[in-house]
């Protein structure tokens, strides 16, 4: 197999990304970003982002997952704990997540350290999801192999019938986590590859420092 994709290219040139028209606080910035996302352009899923671990065999991982909540704290997502992701930041909480919305020109990448939320939100957040999702996380033994399809199909209709007519429990090992940004970077396509890149650091006293970065 040999395919180039050398002649893939496109001109960026919808918007720029200037000092003098941002927040001191980059969590105010992701705000305007993604409401503007969401509602000027026509993206599938505004809040899909891109969660990257360093797994336990010591390679990073990508994976895509969506973006729940976010407040001045950070940025929250559910998983099941034991998952091979659960896993690699119960060793390593240090994250990245990112987010590409590809309509805008525009793409904000997020350092962090990745800490379990209190298990009362996760209750919340756990009885507001449809049944059937509910179900699918007591279903799922996440990243474990499976014989086929039909177990866990099988499995599914074991526990519809067991949760007939009643309310279904979050499972202790079914959560959210909440990533708590160190570095958080905009990135604006500008033509001729001279993108904007704005990137804010927190700094020993907790305060956010911005610097441009060369594209």
């Amino acid at each position: 197999m040999n395919t180039d994709l050398g002649d893939y290219r496109k001109s960026y040139e919808k918007q720029e990304l200037l000092e003098k028209n941002l927040s001191e606080n980059p969590l105010e910035v992701f705000q305007k970003w993604f409401h503007e996302v969401d509602t000027n352009f026509d993206v599938g899923e505004t809040n899909a982002m891109t969660l990257s671990t360093i797994g336990l065999d010591g390679f990073p991982k990508s994976r895509v997952v969506l973006l729940k909540k976010f407040t001045y704290e950070g940025f929250i997502f559910y998983t099941n704990y034991e998952s091979e992701k659960g896993k690699a930041i119960a060793n390593n909480p240090n994250v990245c997540i990112s987010f590409f919305w590809p309509e805008a020109e525009r793409q904000v990448i997020i350092k962090g350290k990745a800490e379990k939320i209190a298990e009362n939100l996760s209750d919340g957040y756990f009885e507001s999801r449809p049944r059937g999702s509910q179900l699918g996380a007591l279903v799922s033994n996440q990243s474990q192999t499976l014989e086929s399809r039909e177990e866990l199909e099988n499995r599914l209709k074991t526990l519809e019938e067991d949760f007939k007519g009643k309310e279904i429990p979050r499972p202790d090992f079914w959560g959210g986590f909440i990533v708590k940004p160190v570095e958080i970077e905009f990135w604006q396509g500008r033509p001729n590859r001279l993108h904007d890149r704005i990137r804010y650091k927190l700094n020993e006293s907790y305060d956010w420092i911005q610097d441009r970065l060369s594209p």
